[in-house]
């Protein structure tokens, strides 16, 4: 059975010239025995484009750790065979996570192959293209807020700041922290984004100078806690603001992977600096968050969200546009 897939390759150095290799992609007619070992076969219905896809297919980041391979590090569809007991014929599932789009085959395809230790039946709260509006970028955001709350974030101590607050997981991020009941402040450069991140339930919407914050390493107490996308000088400076106990979820490097905080904020207001890695949550965790969308966690304002839906023949293009902040939210990709 022949399908269409976004491969990525690795084009080596030529001998004697001395080139760096380079990474392309582009879309490829491929057979299931040709992709990544698995024991489910999913008809994938929806991927979407994430930062992290971005980085890979446009060899702007290293981000797969073999070639050649099909980016997209989630999917939902529908499982067309199963070797495990856990899943039969018929099934709707997603994947994030777990090295799909990195190490295995992903999910910009219309099939995909994968463990079942990876799968996840999708809740009836929501189907396949929500699933993937959510995708992992929400699915990001909703594990910032679970550790947040774990270590007992609350509305009553301040105000939560989102930076980056326009892309896939800062958009999830104020919609739902706004659904919780937190104030939230979003931080964005980018004027033309201050009504939709309004519409999302910002309660403020600021670039960073309108914060107010100072380079000193222990700063007037500005924020309960934080979601921060974009590490470097601004989670340095985040961490210097945040309230007694507040909670500081580490997620992106859009700005630098660099961190100059001092050891004030941690040992004089008990501040906590949480690490969220989505590739590599643990499973039971990773089902629990997928399974609380639509009842303990509300559901995000899907169409508010999504900025864009695309077919999987177009998505060469919407890379480089999504590192290029060309888009917000989240663009979903039609694999049917």
């Amino acid at each position: 059975m022949s399908f269409l897939a976004c491969r990525v390759f690795e084009n080596k150095k030529l001998e004697n010239e001395g080139k760096e290799s380079k990474v392309s992609h582009r879309l490829v007619q491929m057979e299931l025995d040709e992709l990544t070992a698995g024991d489910v076969v999913i008809r994938v219905e929806y991927s979407s484009i994430n930062y992290k896809d971005a980085l890979a297919a446009s060899g702007r980041g290293k981000i797969m750790k073999q070639f050649p391979l099909n980016a997209g590090i989630d999917l939902a569809g529908v499982v067309e065979y199963s070797d495990s007991p856990n899943f039969s014929k018929g099934d709707r599932v997603l994947v994030n996570g777990c090295g799909v789009g990195e190490q295995f085959d992903g999910g910009l395809a219309q099939y995909a192959r994968v463990q079942s230790d990876w799968v996840i039946k999708i809740p009836e709260s929501y189907d396949a293209r929500q699933a993937m509006i959510i995708g992992t970028a929400g699915f990001t955001a909703a594990l910032a807020i679970h550790r947040m709350q774990v270590n007992d974030q609350k509305p009553e101590m301040g105000p939560v700041v989102v930076t980056g607050a326009s892309g896939g997981v800062g958009s999830i991020a104020v919609n739902l922290l706004s659904k919780l009941g937190f104030e939230v402040i979003a931080l964005t450069s980018r004027k033309s984004m201050h009504e939709y991140l309004f519409e999302l339930g910002a309660n403020k919407v600021v670039s960073e100078d309108e914060l107010g914050m100072s380079d000193k390493p222990l700063g007037k107490a500005l924020f309960g806690g934080a979601i921060d996308n974009i590490g470097g000088k601004t989670l340095s400076k985040i961490i210097a603001h945040t309230q007694l106990w507040g909670n500081v979820a580490s997620i992106g490097l859009a700005q630098s992977p660099d961190l100059e905080a001092k050891v004030f904020p941690f040992i004089l207001r008990g501040v906590s600096l949480l690490g969220i890695s989505s590739t590599n949550c643990p499973m039971p965790l990773r089902t629990k968050l997928w399974h609380q969308f639509g009842r303990e966690l509300p559901l995000p304002d899907f169409e508010t969200i999504v900025s864009k839906e695309i077919n999987l023949k177009d998505v060469s293009p919407y890379f480089d546009e999504l590192i290029d902040k060309k888009h917000h939210g989240r663009l979903i990709v039609n694999c049917q």
